[in-house]
């Protein structure tokens, strides 16, 4: 059972989202909070597998919360829910320990399917936040000169490629004709080599150092 806990200012939201979690056998929400400093306490004291955390909220806001749980250890992991998506939101959000990144405006489906991708060690991203990634690492230098690259092997560059375009497990094990456990070991190694917490870091490690150049068109 995938433990979640909910915080969020508003209790309309918070009501809406235990309903729509509620109705996965898989699924059991532990808590509900109104403020970024209960989050943590709550996340410690509780031990959710997920935590969904608005970023505007009272006494401690959301990107704080998250960097105060996500240091304590691997566990929760924390998936941000907000209306807002401006870039110093997604990047400081990403960078504290985030394990996904969505609006509000996403659809029951997204919402449940985040929520089981984060507690495999997997990440959702709004498809605006992975433009944003592309958009503001376009013009880095080259990962060529980034010694810890250098660890991985030739296979393993390219799922951290893949893997930074967005593809899931499933889809790099069919482009690159492997089998779904290898690549998950392959992902494992290249997490482990770069000293990274999960995938999200792993993308936006790739577009920071310019290893995927973003697509045109």
């Amino acid at each position: 059972m995938i433990r979640v806990l909910i915080a969020d200012d508003q209790q309309l939201v918070r009501a809406g989202l235990r309903t729509i979690l509620e109705t996965e056998e898989d699924i059991e929400v532990c808590g509900e909070v109104a403020d970024g400093l209960l989050a943590v306490n709550a996340a410690q004291e509780q031990h959710p597998d997920v935590v969904l955390m608005d970023i505007r909220m009272p006494n401690l806001d959301g990107l704080e919360a998250t960097r105060r749980i996500a240091a304590r250890g691997s566990t929760p992991r924390v998936v941000i829910l907000t209306t807002f998506d401006l870039d110093e939101y997604v990047f400081e959000a990403l960078r504290g320990g985030a394990s996904g990144f969505l609006l509000k405006d996403t659809t029951a489906d997204e919402l449940v399917r985040a929520v089981r991708l984060a507690v495999a060690g997997d990440a959702l991203l709004a498809p605006s936040v992975t433009r944003r990634l592309i958009e503001r690492f376009a013009n880095r230098a080259s990962a060529a000169s980034i010694p810890r690259l250098e660890t991985l092997t030739g296979r393993e560059r390219e799922v951290l490629m893949l893997v930074a375009r967005g593809l899931s497990n499933t889809e790099v094990a069919e482009r690159l004709f492997l089998g779904e456990t290898t690549v998950k070991t392959h992902v494992a190694h290249v997490l482990d080599k770069l000293d990274l917490r999960d995938r999200v870091q792993a993308v936006v490690l790739a577009y920071e150092l310019g290893l995927v150049e973003p697509r045109v068109g």
